[in-house]
This record gives structure tokens, C-alpha cells and sequence, in this order.
């Protein structure tokens, strides 16, 4: 069960990350003539909702879960970042990016045996 809340609190950081990405995309990018504008975006005040969401996860995770194994679990949202972005942005991401998420899941993998 503890995981499920990890895998959840995973997915409404990476969630979050996309709003944000959307979000400055559709007001151009964060500027100090457009920080009002960009902060009230619908998609950056989602993002943050997310966010806050994603950390009361994060504290019932901490609260019964060891931090030397919740923490680099949560590496686990650099991969889903790297598959968020190319799929939904249709980034490139190159092979050594890929070999790097290779790493981390191989890094996880480890981790969760322990």
C-alpha cells in the first residue's frame, strides 16, 4: 500500500512538472513583466495544486516508509519526466538520455530489493 501512495506521489509531481510546462508555454516563458500573468495561469496554479497534493503524499510516505529507501525511489519521477516529455512535448531525447534513465531504473531496481 505504502508504494502505491510513492508511485501516486510520483505521478502528481511529474503531473505538476507538465502543467508548469504548459502553463509557460502559453504565456511565453516566466519574464519579470509577466510574473503576475504567469503565476495566476490556469495551468501553473494546477501545477501547484498538484504539487501540494503530491507532498501530503510525500509526508503520509515519510511516516512509514525509511527516507534512505522512499527517497531514491522517488528517483522514479526523472523517468516518468523524460517519457512525459517526449511523448506529450515530442522532445528528443537522445540515447545517452535514455542510457541515464537506464541507470536509474537499474538504480531502483536495486534499491527495492534491499
Amino acid at each position: 500500500m505504502i508504494y502505491l501512495l510513492l508511485l501516486f506521489n510520483i505521478v502528481l509531481l511529474v503531473a505538476g512538472q507538465v502543467c508548469f510546462k504548459i502553463g509557460l508555454g502559453q504565456v511565453g516563458g516566466l519574464h519579470l513583466n509577466n510574473v503576475a500573468e504567469t503565476f495566476f495561469s490556469p495551468w501553473i496554479l494546477l501545477g501547484l495544486l498538484l504539487y501540494v497534493a503530491a507532498t501530503v503524499a510525500w509526508f503520509a510516505v515519510l511516516s512509514r516508509l525509511s527516507l534512505s529507501i522512499a527517497y531514491p525511489l522517488q528517483s522514479l519521477s526523472y523517468v516518468l519526466g523524460v517519457l512525459a516529455a517526449a511523448w506529450i512535448f515530442h522532445e528528443a531525447v537522445s540515447p545517452v538520455r535514455w542510457l541515464g534513465v537506464l541507470v536509474i531504473l537499474v538504480g531502483v531496481a536495486l534499491i527495492a530489493q534491499s
